[in-house]
């Protein structure tokens, strides 16, 4: 389940592509109890769809879940079927999540939009756990045979470049970034940090660029972005992206 801030942000991420292409279908992937769809389709008046592991929590009276499991199948529709597919906390849950967004893009209809969120790991505070005990905030250790409820079933931790990258590796463009809010625990160990992620982030990118030759036209301003204000701070990472 998601978080009335993620959602927010999430429409409002929605709203600047709607007012350019209107959505008539809108696919939610993992839509929980329903509220995203409910809310879209209050504010943007779309047609609701949801598709999720389970359909024990879907509350959306004259919707019906289509029941798949994500890590080994692939998702029960049509090409081309919608314009808006949002799939909020739930890469993080998947062991293959670049094959959910390919197959999000075979469902998407050309000039759909999608749009992600998954725990922002690249937040000060996330980097700072990782850098004391070698996991990222929300993750921890993953027991063998006994289910996964330990880290609330969250088992990829993805940061903002792998999620962009796999976008436009099926396909689609100008993938953005923004968070759902910043974190005020994380704002006087930013100040206290800001001046070392600088000068050893400078000192990395020289190396990436003049020595592995890892970075160009298309990956700079991600690779960029990783050490932005927003992503040092931001407590959920919202990424957009439209298909051609």
């Amino acid at each position: 389940m998601s978080t009335e801030r993620i959602y927010k942000t999430v429409l409002q991420v929605a709203e600047a592509f709607h007012q350019q292409r209107p959505f008539q279908d809108h696919l939610d992937i993992g839509a929980g109890s329903g509220q995203l769809l409910r809310l879209a389709r209050e504010r943007f008046g779309c047609a609701p769809r949801a598709c999720d592991y389970t359909d024990k929590f879907l509350q959306l009276q004259g919707t019906k879940v289509d029941v798949a499991n994500l890590n080994n199948e692939s998702l029960p529709y049509a090409d081309c079927s919608f314009d808006l597919v949002t799939a909020t906390e739930v890469i993080e849950h998947l062991s293959r999540f670049r094959d959910l967004i390919a197959e999000i893009y075979r469902v998407m209809r050309p000039g759909g939009v999608c749009i992600l969120s998954t725990p922002n790991i690249l937040n000060i505070n996330s980097r700072l756990r990782f850098l004391a005990f070698g996991f990222w905030n929300l993750f921890g250790p993953l027991p063998v045979g006994g289910g996964l409820e330990t880290t609330r079933g969250h088992i990829n931790p993805i940061s903002a470049f792998y999620i962009a990258h796999a976008l436009a590796e099926s396909g689609f463009q100008e993938p953005r970034f923004t968070v759902d809010k910043f974190q005020r625990s994380g704002i006087f160990k930013l100040v206290l940090w800001w001046p070392w992620i600088k000068l050893f982030g400078a000192l990395h990118w020289w190396r990436e660029e003049n020595k592995y030759h890892t970075l160009d036209a298309f990956n700079r301003p991600l690779v960029r972005a990783m050490n932005s204000v927003p992503i040092l701070l931001g407590r959920t990472l919202i990424i957009s992206a439209r298909k051609p």
